[in-house]
């Protein structure tokens, strides 16, 4: 665990490519749509190695990388446990 008594932990953050996002709609396959942190609404793709070892749900809070040649879409490389979410929400990372 951490060592503040505050239980805060180390969370993962996105690399300079990558954004924070919160899913607000399941589009059927491996599909959903992401309100983005920096104002983009973009399409999420869930990858074969998350599909079906993270179920990905509405709100949940992830994060996306977008592609290079087509920005409006891109690959969630993760998605945060509830309380994990809460933090980054505590700490201002996402609204």
């Amino acid at each position: 665990m951490s060592d503040d008594s505050s239980g805060r932990k180390n969370l993962r953050m996105p690399d300079d490519d990558q954004v924070f996002g919160v899913v607000t709609e399941h589009l059927g396959g491996n599909h959903v749509r992401v309100r983005c942190a920096d104002g983009e609404t973009r399409l999420g793709r869930i990858p074969g190695r998350m599909k079906y070892r993270t179920w990905i749900n509405e709100d949940d809070v992830v994060i996306l990388e977008p592609w290079d040649w087509q920005d409006e879409k891109g690959n969630i490389e993760w998605r945060y446990e509830d309380q994990d979410a809460e933090q980054l929400r505590r700490e201002g990372h996402i609204d």
